[in-house]
């Protein structure tokens, strides 16, 4: 793609997420989530491939069905209480103006097209898709909160873990597993929202700098299969060693980074005497835990650490850039933190 378009492109993409993130008037958010929307189609058909083409066309068509919605309880709640504020009174078009935010999220059971979307875009388009295109709904899920439905957001929290762990676990292709880690993780997001709005923010940032993280490993590795990410040891054993970590980190073990979100949710149902939930969630959780161990034994499990014969190297050797090592190592170290955070 020209470098000039390119650039207008990402200025697009800022200028819509900010307009969106910046707004307390539905109409202007509603047109932040175009601009955004609008930008990211030509950055997904960049690649001259049937399979990209197809993918943003799944990504316009689901994000303009999500649009209208919006923008017809956009209408209806203005009907109803005269005013275009996002933190007005609740009404009878919330319930309707969450699902649409939903959709644009790609929640369960509004899910079906994240995952045939990122399988047929680049790793790094999915990891646009899968981190920056998350913030300006987000953004309005954390403004109507309040007024949404309680059973609403913790079924949908279960049934996106569920979904998220189940349909992970006969996946090979691992664009398709990471998006269904992104629903998994978006479910744990939902499911504290209307608790703990800030907990909510804070696990959202972790899980963005998690996703980061095992993005860049695989661009760097050039990983798209199991098979290919199977292989990888000979090639760059240090980047693979991390590439397992984070993994384990997305999985939430600990003492890695992926753990403390977990842990506070944990503990933030427990306070609302919801304890049958948090032990639901737990229990949902182990599912997603099964392809992230699985991933693991064939990242480094399946081939033998072994050093060259000869003293020429085979493969030519790529160094990783500052920002992976930056984004691995906070995808890491940062469980040490969860005491201060609780003190906050």
């Amino acid at each position: 793609m020209n470098p000039t378009a390119l650039l207008m492109l990402l200025i697009s993409l800022l200028i819509g997420t900010f307009t969106t993130m910046l707004s307390h008037h539905w109409l202007l958010a509603w047109i932040g989530l175009e601009i955004n929307t609008l930008a990211m189609l030509p950055i997904m058909a960049e690649t001259p491939h049937p399979r990209a083409i197809e993918a943003a066309t799944k990504y316009f068509l689901t994000q303009a069905t999500a649009s209208a919605l919006m923008l017809f309880s956009c209408l209806m709640s203005a009907l109803q209480t005269g005013e275009w504020d996002i933190n007005n009174p609740p009404n009878l078009m919330t319930n309707p103006m969450f699902l649409a935010i939903v959709m644009k999220l790609g929640l369960a059971p509004l899910h079906f097209w994240l995952p045939e979307v990122l399988q047929g875009a680049s790793l790094l388009t999915g990891l646009i898709l899968s981190t920056w295109q998350k913030i300006p709904p987000l953004t309005l899920l954390l403004q109507i909160s309040p007024n949404t439905n309680l059973n609403l957001t913790v079924i949908m929290g279960l049934i996106s873990i569920l979904i998220g762990g189940w349909s992970g676990i006969g996946q090979t292709q691992l664009r398709k597993i990471m998006a269904f880690s992104s629903i998994g993780h978006l479910g744990w997001i939902i499911l504290i929202l209307k608790f703990n709005p800030q907990l909510s923010l804070f696990t959202f940032i972790l899980y963005t700098v998690m996703t980061t993280a095992m993005f860049l490993s695989l661009i760097m590795l050039s990983a798209t299969k199991m098979l290919q990410i199977s292989t990888s040891w000979t090639k760059n054993p240090a980047l693979t060693t991390t590439t397992m970590l984070v993994l384990l980190s997305l999985a939430g073990l600990p003492p890695l980074t992926g753990f403390q979100p977990k842990l506070l949710i944990i503990l933030e149902l427990i306070k609302q005497n919801m304890a049958i939930i948090a032990a639901m969630t737990m229990l949902t959780s182990l599912l997603a835990l099964f392809f992230y161990l699985r991933l693991t034994y064939i990242i480094t499990l399946t081939l033998s650490p072994n050093i060259y014969n000869s003293t020429s190297i085979w493969r030519t050797p790529t160094k990783p850039p500052l920002t992976l090592a930056t984004t691995n190592i906070t995808a890491l170290t940062l469980l040490p933190l969860t005491p201060t955070i609780l003190l906050v």
